[in-house]
């Protein structure tokens, strides 16, 4: 039976005592001194997010995010591991979860993961180019991205991919070519997040000195929309798009400036059917009413109804309504 809802039980590890210093990540947050949490606080946040999901018709799966899992010591990981595995044994969750660097994959991780119920790995690749790579202090080359994916996906796992449009050195057909080869290498998911300068890092430094400029709010909507554009059309499910401050940063991190916006996901598919309605033929002797996707009605009239607004200056009036044949971001219009 098809299961109606999926839940991912967020766990964060920050991982101890990484040996690189990208740029746009605040070391002293994650260092040896912040030690991942014990296993009686993994048990007791999946507990406490267990007794509120409710198990019928639902998918649920344990995701351990904010650091590099697999960068842990392997004890560290298989204690994780069997917390997880004891809820999926007992029926309680389904899966399991997890991001990593993709310089922290080899053939015996993936052993290791392959003994518990791990369904999808996520890479943190943030680009595909290395000039980028090189300038944000990732500390390896995109070929490391690719031989990584492909060992996970030959070992039959789920495939994530992240992304970090507007990273130094960063251009718009850069993140064109990210998309494309995510769809070649065959990944199943993304997530993309723009660049933001987070106090305390070395970008936030660069900022202050004139060395980084970040990316406006208006090319990162345009550049992420040409992303997830490709990106669908090669299958690839977009788990997330924009970061949420209480979600994907670390506790006290302020953001000092780049393009963050609490509504970014909204803008960005608001930008994708801007494009798609504003190839209709204007008439402004009629009015016009489109039939969309009851989930998509929302994003074609457009963050702060954009999309309805341009539309208004080519039509006498302008509906939207739901058509439940429809697709995606199919959609037919009718006219009076």
């Amino acid at each position: 039976m098809k299961k109606n809802k999926h839940y991912t039980i967020p766990v964060f590890i920050p991982f101890a005592g990484c040996e690189f210093r990208c740029v746009f990540c605040d070391q002293n947050k994650i260092t040896a001194i912040r030690k991942p949490p014990p296993v009686e606080e993994v048990e007791s946040i999946l507990r406490m997010h267990l007794s509120t999901i409710p198990r019928e018709n639902t998918s649920i799966e344990v995701g351990f995010f904010g650091g590099t899992f697999t960068a842990l010591p392997y004890d560290i990981q298989e204690k994780y591991l069997k917390t997880a595995e004891g809820y999926i044994v007992k029926g309680q969750a389904d899966g399991i979860r997890l991001s990593t660097r993709p310089d922290r994959i080899n053939q015996s991780v993936l052993d290791l993961l392959r003994k518990y119920s791990v369904k999808t790995i996520e890479l943190g690749a943030q680009s595909l180019n290395d000039e980028v790579l090189r300038l944000s202090g990732r500390g390896h080359t995109s070929a490391y991205t690719v031989k990584a994916s492909e060992m996970i996906l030959r070992n039959g796992f789920r495939l994530g991919l992240q992304f970090m449009p507007g990273l130094p050195g960063d251009k718009r057909e850069y993140c064109i070519d990210a998309a494309r080869l995510a769809v070649s290498i065959g990944a199943h998911d993304a997530r993309i997040y723009p660049a933001v300068v987070i106090d305390g890092t070395p970008l936030a430094d660069e900022y202050r000195t004139g060395k980084y400029h970040p990316i406006s709010l208006e090319d990162a909507v345009e550049w992420t929309a040409d992303m997830a554009d490709i990106l669908e059309a090669g299958g690839v499910n977009i788990i997330k798009i924009g970061l949420h401050v209480s979600e994907d940063l670390v506790e006290g991190a302020a953001v000092v400036t780049g393009p963050f916006h609490p509504q970014f996901r909204e803008m960005v598919y608001t930008e994708l059917w801007r494009r798609k309605l504003a190839g209709i033929k204007g008439d402004k002797t009629r009015g016009i009413k489109i039939y969309i996707k009851t989930s998509e009605i929302n994003y074609a009239a457009g963050f702060k109804g954009m999309n309805r607004k341009m539309l208004e200056e080519r039509f006498r009036s302008v509906g939207f309504a739901e058509d439940t044949n429809l697709n995606g971001r199919e959609f037919h219009a009718d006219y009076d």
